[in-house]
Parts: C-alpha cells; structure tokens; sequence
C-alpha cells in the first residue's frame, strides 16, 4: 500500500478518522501538549487509535499505551498527530 500525498503533515487529532492510526507529532513549544494529558502518555512520538465518536462528534474514545481514554474535543485542541505512515521525526 502506497503512502498518502499528506503522509508527514501533522493535522489535528480531532481531524483523525476513526479505526486510523497515528504517532502525536512533535509539540510546537512549551505548554502546546497540556500537562494533564503528558500525565497520561501523550508525549510525543506515541502511537494512537482513535476509536469511536459520539454521535455530534465529542467526546472521542481514543486507544494508546494499551489503554482506552474518552477525552472531550476542548481536551484534544491543541494535540497534533502524523497518521500512520508519517514520517516520525520525533
């Protein structure tokens, strides 16, 4: 299978379809990943799934480090991610 036009262009993590795979992109600055969310494993460089959507969208199950989280779409705002077959640069 061949990689995508877009394959290392970090887009948003809410902008990533469900059942697709992703490593969060290298934060821009400090603060860009909140520290709740570093708390829990998102630090850049780990793999993700997004899982399921509620029906309008938010929240968002999403699957990393071998477990499952539903955050809000106000949590995930600043999260960018390059889906799978991105060049993982960090």
């Amino acid at each position: 299978m061949g990689a995508g036009p877009n394959q290392d262009v970090a887009i948003p993590l809410l902008a990533l379809e469900v059942g697709r795979d992703a490593r969060i992109a290298p934060a821009d600055g400090p603060g860009a990943i909140p520290s709740r969310l570093e708390d829990l494993g998102f630090v850049p460089g780990t793999r993700l799934r997004v899982l399921r959507r509620a029906p309008f969208g938010d929240p968002v199950e999403v699957e990393l480090r071998g477990y499952r989280i539903c955050l809000r779409a106000e949590q995930m705002a600043g999260l960018m991610v390059l889906p799978d077959g991105s060049d993982s640069r960090g």
